[in-house]
């Protein structure tokens, strides 16, 4: 048995609960999976699949497929019989497990986030995925799938509990109310994607480089196992991402910050209000003449990572004020950059480098064509690093990094090295004191 991701700490263990099963669709979920081995099996050895099939009769192959179809669906079906889940006063519990059983108890007080999707084929069939965010878990466990009624009511349940409503109150707490922030354009999103230079260089890859192999090799196989990859790259990152970030909008509720999207999968996610250890405000090159940005995200404990795709910089910075309360974006103006003796050690690219330090952040930009400007509250700063190379040494200057609580780092390069030890000593105090008057995180506060 697996161990499980959270167990409740509590001395006297909750009393006997209902449990309860997912949506009785749900089987169809895991009755694909000898399909998909007799089709790794199909592709490892093509040659040899081919033969057997020949020398087989009709007779066995019907037969044989016919298995196969029973075998799946008799696979789903254990799989959903033997999955079960419950809320208590204090847990969610989930069990499940054909032949290796797994028994997941999960705190209450430790969700981060409960998120709702709803893939393509789950909204036709009236059903949806129930995505939960714990404290120091790596991945999501989920529940899917559940009647898309069901999943919003359970949803709303855990969250109440989580905000520390009581039993009895939580199903009546119902959804938060939700108001509105920012809703990005399909237009936009098209234009915008379309100003961003990756794809087009992807793009431009797949079309030279098999082009070169095909007169250097010859070779179908070769070109094809090169060129299909690069166009799935290029698709994804744009014509993907058209997909994935279509109708994008932007919430404040008292559980968080509400984001929906999705053209063919439908996503409901929450940033979980305090959570939040870093803000990027990404601006291409091609974006500046329109005055857009992208805004991305660090959480801790949580994968939701993009908060606006794309928006004008002044409607970013209002969403980004409800994340960070107070914190102001800073110009390019206000960022200092390193000394010009930081060309001998990044030639040209040091132009790209910035620093600000308000009484709020730390804001550090890189990126000379495709600026970056991350925002780190002071009280997520985990720790201060100061770096500096033997060249950079020789040049007087050294880069200062602070380390957060989602595990990430943000660096201000190539600062005057009185700067940057100065500046280890201020921004430590900076953290201290911010952490010492950080509101605590609540939920539906």
């Amino acid at each position: 048995m697996n161990a499980p991701q959270e167990v409740s700490d509590s001395p006297v263990a909750d009393g006997p609960v209902a449990e309860r099963r997912l949506h009785p669709v749900t089987p169809l979920r895991r009755a694909w999976a000898p399909f998909a081995i007799l089709v790794g099996w199909a592709v490892h050895d093509p040659n040899g699949t081919q033969q057997r099939l020949s020398e087989l009769t009709a007779t066995t192959l019907l037969l044989g497929s016919v298995a196969v179809v029973i075998g799946g669906a008799l696979y789903g079906f254990l799989s959903w019989w033997f999955t079960h889940f419950s809320v208590t006063d204090t847990e969610l519990r989930i069990r499940t497990g054909l032949f290796f059983r797994r028994a997941a108890h999960i705190r209450l007080d430790r969700l981060q986030a409960v998120d709702v999707t709803r893939p393509l084929l789950a909204r036709i069939a009236g059903v949806a995925k129930l995505k939960l965010d714990v404290v120091g878990a790596e991945k999501k466990d989920e529940l899917a799938y559940l009647g898309e009624r069901d999943a919003t009511e359970l949803r709303a349940e855990l969250l109440a509990r989580a905000a520390g409503f009581a039993p009895e109150e939580a199903r009546e707490v119902g959804e938060a109310p939700v108001r509105g922030l920012l809703h990005v354009q399909p237009r936009m999103l098209a234009l915008s994607l379309l100003l961003t230079g990756g794809p087009w260089a992807m793009l431009l890859a797949a079309t030279v480089v098999p082009a070169i192999l095909w007169l250097a090799t010859h070779n179908v196989w070769t070109v094809l196992a090169t060129a299909l990859p690069m166009l799935g790259g290029a698709f994804a990152s744009s014509g993907g991402r058209f997909i994935k970030e279509y109708d994008w909008t932007v919430g404040e509720s008292p559980d968080g910050i509400r984001i929906d999207h999705g053209l063919l999968d439908k996503a409901h996610e929450t940033v979980p209000p305090g959570r939040v250890q870093t803000v990027h405000v990404v601006q291409p090159l091609l974006w500046r003449r329109m005055g857009w940005v992208r805004v991305e995200l660090d959480v801790a404990g949580s994968s939701n990572s993009v908060l606006v795709p794309v928006a004008p910089r002044e409607h970013a910075e209002a969403v980004i004020g409800r994340v960070l309360p107070g914190v102001r974006v800073p110009d390019a103006a206000d960022l200092t950059r390193p000394p010009a003796r930081a060309a001998w050690c990044v030639p040209f690219w040091w132009k790209g480098y910035g620093l600000s330090v308000t009484d709020d952040v730390f804001a550090a930009r890189h990126g000379l064509f495709r600026r970056r400007v991350s925002l780190v509250p002071h009280a997520k700063v985990q720790s201060v690093r100061l770096s500096q190379g033997p060249w950079e040494r020789y040049k007087g200057v050294a880069d200062v990094r602070v380390d957060t609580g989602a595990n990430k780092t943000v660096t201000a390069r190539l600062r005057p090295a009185t700067e940057a030890s100065a500046l280890l000593q201020s921004q430590a105090d900076r953290s201290r004191t911010g952490r010492r008057e950080a509101i605590p995180d609540r939920w539906m506060s």
